[in-house]
């Protein structure tokens, strides 16, 4: 069985190596790439970012990154958000006081951490819900977190009709107030930590994405 072809989005933002090298080690084939048909194309596509939630929005526009992951997610190809490209999956974020558009991926407000000491950097343990794929197996672990900005609430879990869909699965975390640390809805995953950061339960966590792909 060949191994999945994963894209790493290259829109000019961060040191996104260790992204590409996490991916390889778990059985990944990888390409760091800005190319909007590969990255459309691929079987799995992450969005890597750090930074500031506006510099990141304007980044991917520029090689049509907001296009390529509605693309996707339409078409129930999976894509994967990492810390700033987890937030931009949220209606805005508010930084300064200057609202932003994000990707309109989920309904919701990325803002500053409500905590005596910001940024909110080290290891830290999350919640996962029950029936977690992204957590299986890793559920009681520890994970690298460096930020100040978080979606402090996740309106489409109370709003959800289970008649209608699935309501997304949301893993929390706490820093001077809960905020969200995970998602998986469908095609659609995200982490605001860094799981090419976090050793082992970062790695096994990579490895659970990625066997969703074949």
């Amino acid at each position: 069985m060949s191994a999945p072809d994963v894209v790493v989005l290259d829109y000019g933002f961060g040191n996104v190596r260790s992204a590409v090298r996490a991916l390889e080690r778990v059985g990944a084939a990888v390409e760091l790439t800005g190319d909007p048909h590969r990255a459309a194309e691929a079987d799995g596509l992450v969005v890597p970012g750090v930074g500031a939630f506006a510099a990141v929005m304007a980044g991917l526009r520029e090689v049509r990154g907001d296009q390529i992951v509605d693309r996707r997610l339409a078409g129930g190809r999976p894509v994967l958000g990492i810390c700033v490209g987890m937030q931009v999956m949220f209606a805005q974020g508010d930084e300064h006081g200057t609202l932003t558009d994000g990707l309109g991926e989920w309904p919701g407000l990325v803002d500053r951490l409500e905590a005596d000491v910001v940024p909110h950097m080290g290891w830290a343990t999350v919640e996962p819900p029950s029936g977690s794929r992204l957590f299986d197996g890793i559920e009681d672990e520890r994970f690298y977190f460096v930020h100040s900005y978080a979606a402090r609430s996740f309106p489409l879990e109370q709003t959800a009709d289970p008649d209608l869909f699935t309501a997304p699965r949301v893993t929390w975390a706490d820093h001077g107030g809960r905020f969200v640390a995970a998602v998986e809805n469908g095609p659609l995953s995200a982490t605001q930590f860094h799981p090419e950061k976090s050793g082992d339960a970062g790695a096994a966590l990579l490895r659970n994405w990625v066997q969703t792909l074949s």
